[in-house]
C-alpha cells in the first residue's frame, strides 16, 4: 500500500494535517497527531502495515498490541477517504 499522491500533508507543531487535491475524491480536511505524520511519512513508497508497525516501535516505547490498534485505525481511516492506494 502506498499513499495516494492526490492528498498534501502539512506538519504545523505536533500536528498532522492532511489536504486533499482537486483530484482527490474525499473533499474536507484531516487533523492528525504525530502518530499520523509518521505513518503517512511512511507511506510515501509501497509499504506494508507490518513495516509500520515496526518503524513505529523503533519510535515508541509502546506494547506491540498498542502499536498494532493505533497503526490499524489509522490505516482503516485513510483507506476510507482514499488516502492509501492498494
Amino acid at each position: 500500500m502506498k499513499r495516494n499522491p492526490h492528498f498534501l500533508v502539512h506538519q504545523s507543531g505536533k500536528d498532522t494535517i492532511l489536504v486533499p487535491t482537486g483530484n482527490a475524491e474525499f473533499s474536507g480536511i484531516v487533523k492528525g497527531n504525530e502518530t499520523l505524520g509518521i505513518i503517512f511519512e511512511l507511506l510515501k513508497t509501497d509499504t506494508t502495515q507490518e513495516h509500520i508497525v515496526d518503524a513505529m516501535l523503533q519510535q515508541y516505547d509502546a506494547p506491540r498490541e498498542v502499536i498494532e490498534k493505533d497503526v490499524v485505525t489509522t490505516i482503516t481511516r485513510l483507506k476510507k477517504i482514499g488516502a492509501i492506494d492498494e
